[in-house]
């Protein structure tokens, strides 16, 4: 089966045919760096992480191009430098740091390329004379404005209406507009603000035109995948479109447009407005990076995604168990790869992660069935959930990582357990066992009255 991915510009499922399979090339959205990323933001990392994985798997690595940019010019990177009082540079390496540490943690390979927008103030000021000499922008005090009216395909890829788009922009009303959907390419900085010297006076970009450079510097002005999260459809992604297709005289831009869903807390969508986010980072404290990873490909990465403990819980009782099938025995012996394809298919139809998890579930059941000649099916594991950005440690290391602290902890637990039990606290002892259970210790009791534990 040839690859297939979700279209968010047809909104339909199509066969992914590359522009040239010679130089499969992908540009995602990468962070804004001013504060931790969130677990939601992680996840958009992790899902084209998997895309580069299995374009790679398909093409080649070597016929792969992989760009995620870094944003270190922005009113938000301002307000925080200004409010830590830090340097606007001191604040985006560091951040970026963490970002970068916090990523591969959690399995993610790195970019080929990374650019950052300060990079390319040149690129995007030659952009943005470009459209303004094609009648697509104008100067007005200071600022540069893209002209929606002028492309007549403005919200093919959002699908709003006029009055959905102006709104869900959340414009600025200015007089200085001829419209109320034209957007800033280009705007004045005041002394204390970052800026660049420019036609139209010392400014800095506008966020849309910075990613419509910085791809067209490294893949050219038409090229086959644009990811990001489903949140930056619109206004971002709307105004990529329409600022890089007029700025070459209408030559398409982008083949495949691809977005993950919304991470949510209880149900509502996880953000840093409102405050009900939880970082990448501090939860890289608690959990191994290969949990998380896991557990931020539990759903199909077009859905919605609660995150919860439990699902993390879920995660590692999942990892420890596949460990556990590739720890065991077994004499090295021919592999056929079958197996393992199955993972690569469910894989291939639109990065299917569930599906995928199943067969990997599967090919473990067989492990553990098998005495004989488990050596394939260990094999097609190990390669199917590297694919995935998993299964990358060595069995034993993970089965006995943080084994003495997890063991200490259990035998308090089992101590309070057997007090409950002598004192007929049986209500406190099924307690105990449940809460120990949810955290993937199984306890084993004994006709001795011994209890023996595992985790599961």
């Amino acid at each position: 089966m040839a690859l297939q991915l979700y279209n968010s510009l047809t909104r339909r499922k199509e066969p992914f045919a590359p522009i040239d399979p010679a130089n499969v090339r992908m540009y995602v959205c990468g962070p804004t760096v001013y504060d931790f990323a969130h677990i939601g933001n992680a996840r958009a990392v992790v899902v084209f992480d998997l895309l580069y994985r299995v374009l790679r798997h398909e093409y080649g690595a070597a016929h792969v191009k992989y760009v995620r940019n870094i944003t270190d010019v922005d009113d938000k990177i301002i307000e925080a430098a200004r409010t830590n009082g830090e340097k606007i540079e001191a604040l985006t390496q560091r951040t970026a740091a963490i970002f970068h540490d916090d990523m591969a943690a959690l399995g993610n390979l790195p970019p080929d390329v990374e650019p950052r927008a300060t990079g390319y103030i040149p690129q995007m000021i030659a952009m943005i004379e470009r459209l303004i000499a094609g009648g697509h922008a104008y100067a007005a005090e200071g600022h540069v404005l893209f002209a929606v009216g002028s492309y007549p395909e403005y919200g093919r890829l959002s699908r709003r209406s006029r009055q959905e788009m102006i709104a869900g922009a959340r414009v600025e009303v200015a007089p200085y507009k001829r419209d109320p959907g034209d957007f800033v390419l280009w705007k004045p900085s005041s002394p204390d603000q970052p800026g660049w010297p420019s036609p139209w006076g010392r400014g800095r970009p506008g966020w849309h035109i910075e990613c419509s450079a910085m791809s067209e510097a490294h893949l050219g002005p038409h090229f086959d995948i644009h990811g990001g999260g489903i949140d930056l459809i619109f206004p971002h992604h709307e105004n990529e479109v329409a600022q890089s297709e007029c700025a070459h005289g209408g030559e398409r831009f982008v083949n495949f447009w691809v977005h993950n869903g919304f991470l949510s807390v209880d149900s509502t969508k996880m953000s840093k407005s409102l405050g009900n986010f939880v970082t990448a980072h501090d939860v890289l404290q608690h959990w191994p990076g290969e949990v998380v990873r896991l557990a931020l490909l539990s759903s199909h990465y077009r859905d919605p995604l609660d995150w919860t403990e439990q699902k993390l819980r879920e995660a590692r009782q999942t990892l420890d168990r596949w460990y556990r099938a590739l720890s065991l025995f077994a004499v090295e012996s021919e592999a056929s790869g079958t197996e393992e394809a199955k993972v690569v298919e469910a894989l291939k139809d639109d990065l299917n992660t569930p599906q995928a998890i199943t067969r990997l579930h599967e090919i473990a059941d067989t492990v553990f069935r098998n005495d004989a000649d488990r050596f394939p099916l260990q094999k097609a594991l190990s390669v199917g959930g590297n694919i995935l950005g998993l299964l990358g440690s060595h069995p034993l290391d993970w089965l006995h990582q943080g084994e003495a602290e997890i063991s200490a902890k259990v035998k308090e637990r089992l101590a309070e357990r057997a007090l409950a039990r002598k004192e007929r606290r049986f209500a406190d002892a099924d307690r105990i066992r449940a809460e120990l259970a949810a955290e993937g210790i199984i306890l084993e009791d004994k006709p001795d009255g011994t209890t023996e534990w595992r985790r599961g």
